[in-house]
């Protein structure tokens, strides 16, 4: 039995439609046993996985129709992910988590993966702690600064819907990365290692923890990122001048930024993030709340997802 979480808002509305139109008639036809669910509200994927979870009794089969934003939303709601076997049909705007899995943005493809030709793939996934004590996992990243600035306005962006309808969801991202770019206040930030090192980040823009390579719809902020080695590979952003910055931004897309001085990459198993100002955070995407600290750790092969 397949359980399937479908987001019928993504995709800019279209996620119902390729539901209809091409997923579900293939479970039809082929007489696969399945079980639809589908989120109307904020929360109802955390409530639906969570649900899910608690009424199987071994193994989970659960396939998110949707984007890096509802895997995300689903992964709050579950208490054992490495029961999980989960297949991704991205029909989100930034679908990183597909990009670095080479999962097709085809829906069809994506399900044949599933139903077909996948494999179990054991994948990280990260945990962020606030000071307050509360937990949000992530399956691609969590950004503290300007990219979770970025990405909590692209969250309520008009524009973006009509860009992603045209298809150039990414240039979304570009256009509110500059915006934000010339409005950020300099913060100083500092980064503690898990031995216990510490890492001063003046004037820090940003510090993006990644389980895998891209974030923000395709930046590829860690090139060397590996989703199942037990590791985070950090991007800390920090004492550039702005005008610098629009020069190294879009190398980000390639990978090349970290040959502009300010740009530095390190890794670990677990890191403190503290900055001397409340910045917005974020955890593939979704944004909730500002901290001026942050827990993260990376919890080694917490999934199975097909690829």
């Amino acid at each position: 039995m397949y359980h399937i979480i479908i987001n019928p808002a993504s995709r800019s509305g279209r996620g119902l439609r390729i539901w209809k139109q091409q997923i579900e008639p293939v479970f039809q036809s082929q007489n696969i046993p399945y079980h639809p669910y589908f989120s109307e509200k904020a929360g109802d994927t955390v409530r639906i996985a969570g649900e899910i979870s608690r009424h199987a009794d071994a193994s989970l089969s659960l396939i998110i129709l949707g984007g890096d934003g509802t895997v995300n939303e689903a992964l709050q709601g579950i208490p054992d992910t490495s029961r999980i076997i989960m297949g991704y049909i991205p029909t989100g705007s930034s679908n990183d988590l597909a990009r670095d899995l080479n999962i097709s943005k085809d829906p069809l493809q994506a399900l044949d993966l599933i139903l077909h030709t996948g494999m179990p793939h054991p994948m990280d996934l990260g945990t962020v702690t606030f000071s307050d004590g509360s937990t949000r996992r992530f399956a691609v990243s969590c950004g503290i600064g300007f990219d979770a600035a970025v990405c909590e306005e692209a969250l309520h962006s008009k524009i973006k819907a009509a860009m992603n309808r045209l298809g150039l969801g990414k240039l979304t991202y570009l256009g509110i990365a500059l915006k934000q770019l010339f409005s950020a206040k300099a913060v100083s930030g500092k980064l503690i290692l898990e031995d216990d090192s510490t890492v001063d980040i003046g004037n820090m823009l940003f510090s993006a923890c990644m389980l895998h390579r891209f974030e923000g719809g395709g930046f590829m902020f860690a090139p060397d990122a590996d989703d199942s080695d037990g590791f985070l590979n950090v991007c800390a952003v920090g004492d550039l001048s702005k005008l610098l910055i629009l020069f190294a931004l879009p190398t980000a897309f390639t990978g090349k930024h970290y040959r502009f001085k300010g740009i530095t990459p390190y890794k670990a198993r677990s890191l403190t993030l503290e900055t001397t100002l409340p910045l917005w955070v974020h955890t593939d995407g979704e944004v909730s709340r500002k901290s001026s600290r942050i827990h993260v750790a990376c919890e080694k092969n917490a999934i199975q997802i097909l690829r």
